[in-house]
C-alpha cells in the first residue's frame, strides 16, 4: 500500500509540473499515446518526442554537439523540404549537422511486471533499443527507443561541405525514416491497447476467481459452524 501511495504521489507531481522542453508541449503525433498511458493507474509519462528532423549549428571543433552549445537552425516533427534545409545551412556559422531522431518515450511504471509488459509491446512494435531501469528510490522507468537515427555534418566553420544534390538525397532519406517512424508509432499504440486490455481482463478474471473462492470458503465455514440435524429416527428417540 505504501509503494502504491508513493507511486501516485510521483505521478501527481510529474503530471502537474510545467513542460520545460524546447517545444513546451506534447507533440501532436503522440498526444493519443501519452493520454492513454497517463490515464492508466500503472503508468505515467516523464518525457517524450514523436521524432524530429533537425538542423543544428554547433561550436566548431567540439567533439559532441550539445544542446547548450548549439543553435537550432531548423526543426520539424513531420517530413521536411529541401528548401528549409538549404536555408538553414546558409545561415550556419559553425558546424551544421543534419539529424533525424526517432520516437522516444520514457514511462514510469508502478511495478516491474508493468514495465515488462510495456517493454514487450515496444519490442514487438519495432523499438528494439527499448529498456528498463530501476533507480535507487525504486523508480521503474521503461524507455521506448529505436536505432534508426541519422546524423550527417553539412558544414564546418560556416563552410558548406556538400552540394545541393547530396542535401536533396539526405532529405529523401530522412523523410523515409520519418514515415517508418510514424508507422512504428501507430503499431506501438495498437499493441499497447491490446496488451493493456488483455491485462485488465486477466486481472478482472483473477479478482472474480478470488472473490468466488473467498465466498466458497466463507460459506463452508458457515456450514461447518451450523448445528447439525440429528440422525436418530423417531423410534430411536423413544
Amino acid at each position: 500500500m505504501a509503494a502504491e501511495n508513493t507511486f501516485r504521489q510521483w505521478k501527481k507531481q510529474c503530471l502537474s509540473k510545467m513542460d520545460f522542453s524546447k517545444k513546451g508541449n506534447v507533440d501532436e503525433h503522440i498526444l493519443h499515446i501519452v493520454g492513454f498511458i497517463n490515464e492508466s493507474k500503472s503508468y505515467f509519462t516523464t518525457s517524450s518526442c514523436s521524432g524530429r528532423i533537425i538542423l543544428i549549428d554547433g561550436i566548431c571543433d567540439s567533439p559532441d554537439v550539445q544542446k547548450q552549445n548549439c543553435s537550432w537552425l531548423f526543426v520539424t516533427h513531420s517530413k521536411c523540404e529541401k528548401k528549409d534545409v538549404m536555408s538553414g545551412v546558409e545561415r550556419a556559422c559553425g558546424d551544421a549537422v543534419f539529424k533525424f531522431e526517432p520516437f522516444v518515450l520514457h514511462v514510469q511504471c508502478k511495478r516491474l511486471e508493468d514495465a515488462q509488459l510495456l517493454h514487450s509491446v515496444a519490442i514487438n512494435a519495432g523499438f528494439r533499443n527499448s529498456g528498463i531501469t530501476v533507480g535507487k528510490k525504486g523508480k521503474i522507468i521503461m524507455a521506448v527507443r529505436s536505432t534508426h537515427c541519422l546524423e550527417v555534418p553539412l558544414s564546418h566553420k560556416g563552410h558548406v561541405l556538400v552540394n545541393e544534390q547530396y542535401i536533396d538525397f539526405l532529405v529523401e532519406v530522412a523523410n523515409k525514416k520519418m514515415e517508418d517512424n510514424q508507422r512504428r508509432i501507430e503499431r506501438f499504440y495498437c499493441c499497447l491497447q491490446s496488451a493493456v486490455a488483455a491485462e485488465n481482463s486477466l486481472c478482472m478474471n483473477t479478482d472474480a476467481t478470488t472473490d468466488k473462492s473467498t465466498y466458497t470458503r466463507r460459506r463452508r465455514r458457515t456450514q461447518d459452524k451450523a448445528p447439525k440435524a440429528s440422525s436418530q429416527s423417531p423410534e430411536d428417540a423413544v
